[in-house]
């Protein structure tokens, strides 16, 4: 399974339910990479994207604690193994983790690759990505020419897990 997100100098990724920046190759890059395959995100998540509904061309999951929550055109569960369970009918390299902040630390230890859009600027932030720099677990594959969206640099990473 894969993660995906854009997180800040400090691994910030949000808040009060909105995303930190909108950079348009962030949001580019994000399409690419799930359209077309199964994306997982908490309720919190799905609610903050426009309608409130699920990603077109995306089969979405979406993990909530709200008893017999039920949002058209997803797939819900309570439960991490629930989803654990449904996703293991797809390819892992077509399963995202999308956020936000419990959902990624709840997959984090099922997940192989991270794609982060790396934001060279401190945000205040009230929910945070794991940061993959400070885990042994992790390494960086691979990181991009640094790009600017009006004055601010970032770049795209790829993190692995390690073999052991």
């Amino acid at each position: 399974m894969n993660l995906i997100a854009a997180v800040d100098r400090n691994w910030g990724i949000g808040k009060n339910g909105r995303l930190l920046v909108t950079i348009p190759e962030d949001q580019r890059l994000f399409r690419e990479e799930t359209l077309g395959k199964v994306v997982i995100m908490g309720r919190k998540t799905l609610e903050s994207l426009p309608g409130g509904k699920p990603l077109y061309g995306r089969t979405t999951m979406v993990l909530s604690r709200t008893p017999g929550y039920e949002v058209k055109n997803a797939l819900c569960f309570s439960g991490v193994d629930e989803v654990l369970s449904a996703v293991s009918f797809y390819r892992q390299e077509d399963v995202f983790v999308a956020g936000g902040e419990e959902i990624y630390e709840a997959f984090l230890p099922y997940c192989h690759t991270a794609h982060i859009t790396y934001i060279d600027y401190v945000y205040e932030a009230d929910t945070h990505f794991p940061n993959l720099d400070q885990d042994p677990q992790w390494e960086l594959e691979l990181e991009t020419e640094e790009a600017t969206y009006f004055n601010l640099c970032y770049c795209f990473r790829k993190y692995v897990r390690r073999p052991g």
